[in-house]
């Protein structure tokens, strides 16, 4: 258990270097997220306002936020009630849970507000929790009964 341990050396006069790694045709180089940044150009921002681009970035935000215990998202699921964007880049987002006693009421309308605030060009959000009208059903899209089976 006490025995000494010998480490071998072994010297070399030279070693061939591995081969570089290239940029061919199947294979593209990324864009440099920096380049834009670093020239000071800057991408054109969302303009706010019902119906615009950035009230539908918000929707595809809304689309990526799961509830735990049902696999649909949210939007789908027909939580959100409305999704309200004004001029200035201001999203108030109006929504529901499926129940008051929900196991996630506290946590998911913070998430909520955190993945709209995540959009570039929005300025505040506000989400509005609502219990009337109650969350039904029936308020599910074709899609999220179609995932549940319910078609």
């Amino acid at each position: 258990m006490n025995e000494e341990r010998k480490i071998e050396t072994e010297e070399v006069a030279n070693v061939t270097p591995p081969p570089r790694a290239r940029v061919t045709e199947t294979f593209e180089r990324k864009r440099d997220y920096l380049a834009g940044f670093l020239s000071g150009e800057q991408e054109p921002e969302l303009k706010g306002g019902p119906g615009s681009d950035l009230q539908a970035e918000v929707v595809e935000v809304l689309k990526s936020i799961y509830d735990p215990e049902i696999p649909v998202d949210i939007y789908e699921l027909g939580l959100i009630y409305d999704v309200d964007i004004s001029e200035d880049g201001d999203a108030v987002i109006t929504m529901t849970l499926t129940t008051p006693h929900c196991p996630v009421a506290e946590s998911l309308p913070n998430e909520v507000e955190l993945r709209v605030l995540s959009v570039p060009g929005i300025r505040d959000a506000v989400v509005n929790l609502v219990w009337d009208p109650a969350w039904d059903p029936s308020k599910m899209s074709d899609e999220a009964r179609l995932e549940l089976g319910m078609l």
